[in-house]
């Protein structure tokens, strides 16, 4: 655990991340030494190339964080079944970024043990897939399949997000995903998806990772969901050798595309119904058309759809850790 507790030791929140960056290529250097690893200056993307092969199995993760608290005095403490993240100095809880810091050492812990492996490292995951919206699409031509880790929870197996598949149902077969207690759930948002969008033509996957209550400084990891997750990865990086084709439902998904338009009044709306909850979408567009007549309604509704699903998500995230933690 001590690699993980140093990834939880650095504060890389979303448009910040230059200490993990920092941190990830001097690792890297120092423990994946054969490694071939390329850095989007202009961006922050890492990809890395380990061995040389026709294919590779595919890993991804994201370096942001949520948490704008960490201390000087930070600390990820360890007990026997949890850590967590506390300030001494201010005898408080401090998030740990354990999203997607847990995918990040699991990427890591498998660039130790294979020979031949790709992984990606991407930036602005938190703030609409900044990072892999803008991924060099060249790296992933040669990748069996696409594995992130950057799920809440033990057993969640994102094949589908938002009534849209990102992966075939052999692949998902072939996962043999039951032995490790993993079941089929439908997905939100991540990078895998802004993959698919992009013409990744390959099946992906996002599994959770043993974080619970992310986005707050109550999080914590429970050591063996994280665990059983490499253990899962590892698996299927052994298991499932050949490539897995899979075409991205174009239509399905054109809901999540993620335009100029999308950045640009996304947290606006965001903002605007968290204070007003019950604000319909009629109310939203006469605001927003005193100020721009000529605004595109199609996509404001787009829009204003996308932050209602998310707060519902969010609304319903907190009444489970309320139920059960």
């Amino acid at each position: 655990m001590k690699l993980l507790k140093k990834l939880y030791s650095i504060h890389s929140k979303s448009g910040k991340e230059q200490k993990m960056i920092k941190f990830l290529l001097w690792w890297l250097r120092n423990n994946v030494p054969g490694a071939k690893v390329d850095i989007d200056k202009e961006i922050g993307n890492i990809y890395v190339t380990k061995g040389v092969s026709d294919t590779y199995p595919c890993l991804v993760s994201h370096i942001d964080q949520v948490q704008t608290i960490h201390s000087r005095d930070f600390q990820a403490i360890e007990t026997k079944d949890i850590i967590f993240g506390y300030s001494p100095k201010n005898k408080r809880l401090e998030g740990l970024g354990a999203d997607d810091k847990n995918g990040v050492w699991i990427c890591l812990k498998c660039l130790m043990k294979y020979e031949n492996i790709k992984v990606s490292f991407f930036v602005g995951e938190e703030v609409g897939c900044v990072g892999s919206s803008k991924a060099n699409m060249d790296f992933f031509k040669d990748v069996r399949f696409v594995i992130q880790c950057d799920r809440r929870g033990s057993s969640d197996l994102i094949a589908s997000i938002c009534s849209t598949e990102i992966a075939s149902k052999e692949f998902i077969e072939a996962t043999g995903h039951e032995q490790f207690g993993y079941h089929l759930e439908e997905g939100m948002m991540t990078d895998v998806l802004t993959l698919k969008e992009n013409g990744l033509a390959v099946s992906c996957i996002n599994l959770s990772c043993g974080y619970y209550d992310p986005h707050s400084d109550h999080e914590f990891t429970v050591k063996r969901d994280l665990l059983n997750c490499l253990s899962f990865v590892e698996h299927i990086i052994e298991n499932c050798t050949k490539v897995y084709p899979h075409e991205y439902d174009y239509k399905m998904g054109g809901f999540y595309g993620f335009d100029d338009y999308f950045y640009e009044y996304y947290d606006e709306i965001y903002e605007l119904l968290q204070t007003y909850p019950d604000l319909t979408f009629g109310e939203v567009e006469a605001a927003y058309q005193q100020h721009n007549p000529k605004l595109d309604r199609t996509e404001l509704k787009s829009t204003y759809e996308m932050v209602k699903a998310d707060l519902d998500f969010w609304k319903k995230e907190e009444e489970y850790y309320a139920k059960h933690y």
